[in-house]
């Protein structure tokens, strides 16, 4: 792959750089990532978005690369991605579509960066090709304003289906790729996976799959406002038993559902990262108001090692929380401290 890089010309990115977790890249320019879009802002279906653009020229150390997303459009099935990796901590702010405060991490096309040996060294590159999408369309497709309805935005969240690919879930090249491209150890991939075959057996044999969550609440889920909350406060996340007795039976208090990927935070000690109160519907693309209390805790995102259809998943998506599902502290927050 190192002579076929060698040979491409400076002015025509490659889509394929072979990136592997940990690498160091530079963001291309302006200029060369507008090039390499079409007029709707997009290469291969995936977009460019505009709160993208502030990281050109930044170097950033590769997070994971993106061999699979899971599916929240439609299905909640796993979906194949090529040539994309997703870089550390660049997430949405929303800033170009109305505010949504989902922290989306961003997914990046090979084609938009460039391998840069270590902080502080540019690759050297030639002149980008003559651009077919200007910062102005960026801007122009993300939102579609609404005349007898409410504004559409669209995202790469929302476009997820036009530029990912069906995937079988049992097929072994996925999983192979998982460990080439450094995205989860030999040892990690071999419990996730015994794991996931246990529960395999649990299910034929007509029984649950462990961990499991059991909505306790056969009456209205009652609410548990914490007055006076606000991002940077440490709280202490409740015990599983605890999250349970505020579910219904379809694991939801007051709508918001508690995921089987929130477990492994249960009984710790975070910190609010920010509070959610509009968030696109990436169904439909229409921006949702929150109508009760929603928070974002600081690295509590769903890792894809406890799901039945997410295995391995990288978007390390940040799961909502209720504030019944926690206490304030005092204290700093101690990552993985349980209750006493």
């Amino acid at each position: 792959m190192d002579g076929d890089l060698r040979e491409q010309t400076a002015s025509t990115p490659p889509h394929e750089l072979g990136l592997r977790a940990g690498e160091w890249v530079e963001v291309r320019s302006k200029e060369e990532i507008l090039s390499t879009l079409d007029k709707q802002g997009r290469l291969d279906g995936m977009p460019f978005m505009p709160e993208m653009l502030r990281h050109c020229g930044e170097r950033h150390r590769v997070s994971k690369r993106a061999e699979k997303s899971c599916d929240t459009v439609r299905t909640g099935q796993g979906r194949k991605l090529f040539n994309t990796v997703h870089l550390e901590g660049l997430r949405c702010d929303g800033s170009a579509h109305g505010g949504c405060q989902a922290l989306c991490l961003f997914w990046w096309r090979e084609a938009w960066l460039k391998r840069s040996p270590q902080p502080g060294v540019s690759a050297e590159d030639g002149a980008p090709l003559p651009a077919r999408c200007s910062e102005a369309d960026l801007f122009r497709h993300a939102k579609i304003p609404g005349f007898l309805s409410a504004d559409v935005y669209s995202c790469q969240v929302t476009r997820l289906l036009e530029f990912t690919h069906g995937r079988r879930w049992w097929d072994p090249r996925g999983y192979l790729r998982e460990l080439q491209a450094g995205n989860v150890t030999p040892a990690k991939m071999a419990t996730t996976l015994w794991k996931a075959f246990l529960n395999v057996v649990r299910r034929r044999l007509g029984k649950r799959p462990e961990p499991h969550i059991n909505g306790q609440c056969s009456t209205k889920t009652p609410a548990g406002e914490i007055p006076g909350l606000k991002p940077g406060d440490t709280v202490q996340i409740k015990s599983k038993a605890e999250i349970e007795a505020t579910l219904n039976a379809a694991q939801r208090n007051r709508g918001l559902f508690f995921d089987i990927e929130m477990l492994p935070y249960c009984g710790r000690r975070m910190r609010l990262l920010q509070k959610v109160e509009q968030i696109i519907d990436e169904q439909n693309g229409v921006m949702r108001a929150l109508p009760n209390d929603c928070w974002i805790i600081e690295g509590a995102i769903c890792t894809g090692y406890q799901s039945r259809n997410r295995l391995f998943c990288t978007r390390e998506i940040f799961p909502f929380w209720r504030e019944v599902w926690f206490e304030r502290v005092d204290e700093e927050p101690e990552e993985g401290r349980a209750r006493g």
